[in-house]
């Protein structure tokens, strides 16, 4: 267990393991890592036949890390509303929900 925990980088199978027998997803975890330090979209996008595009999802998916991470960032003067909509693409009204429900 300490060698997984020590190691660079796991294999998804097993990451697919312990996430089962800890009941916890490991997989959202990354995902919602990569949704936050995506790089921006391209500026000049191409018209490119929609099967040969990267799947797009059409909703972002928060984990209450997340949520808290972002929530701390605001409450702690680190960052405005506004700087967060921005930065990480937040829709203004879903990031005021967060923060009604914190409240």
């Amino acid at each position: 267990m300490e060698k997984v925990y020590e190691s660079k980088s796991i294999e998804t199978d097993i990451l697919l393991r312990w996430s089962k027998l800890l009941e916890y997803d490991f997989f959202r975890l990354y995902s919602s890592h990569l949704i936050l330090y995506a790089p921006p979209s391209a500026v000049n996008k191409t018209d490119t036949p929609r099967s040969e595009k990267t799947p797009q999802f059409r909703k972002n998916i928060y984990t209450q890390e997340i949520k808290n991470f972002i929530l701390e960032r605001i409450e702690s003067g680190e960052m405005t509303q506004a700087e967060v909509i921005k930065e990480y693409s937040i829709p203004k009204s879903t990031l005021h929900r967060w923060i009604q429900k914190k409240s």
